[in-house]
């Protein structure tokens, strides 16, 4: 069972462990990745830690007209931001405009207290800011 949507205009919500299997991160990702993991925070927040292989494009961005970047244009999106808030705009955002999309319940906190790996800017241990 997908853990997405058919109807584009109300997005899912999914945990941490949902997430990471879907993107292929920590050891929940036996099944594969087949979503691309969007983070919205600010350039702050992502330098001082992430997931390693997400897209970052933060909301403030994305709200003021900028696309996504070329690599992460098809989709489909597991979106996440350091609590959940944000990722659920930017959700509701990419369904209305007919991506399939869902938010990560808890963000990046819960991602990382999950033991899930987070990165800073330079590739070594990150935190969440």
């Amino acid at each position: 069972m997908s853990i997405f949507r058919r109807d584009r205009r109300v997005t899912g919500r999914v945990t941490v462990q949902e997430a990471a299997a879907r993107t292929g991160h920590g050891s929940a990702a036996e099944g594969g990745a087949d979503a691309v993991l969007l983070d919205v925070r600010e350039p702050n927040e992502w330098q001082a830690g992430h997931a390693p292989r997400a897209v970052h494009l933060p909301l403030s961005a994305l709200a003021t007209g900028a696309g996504l970047p070329a690599g992460a244009q098809a989709g489909p999106f597991v979106v996440i931001c350091r609590s959940g808030n944000r990722s659920r705009q930017v959700a509701d955002l990419l369904a209305a405009r007919g991506a399939e999309a869902v938010d990560v319940i808890g963000g990046m906190r819960d991602w990382a207290a999950a033991g899930l790996p987070v990165v800073d800017s330079r590739g070594g241990n990150g935190i969440v800011a």
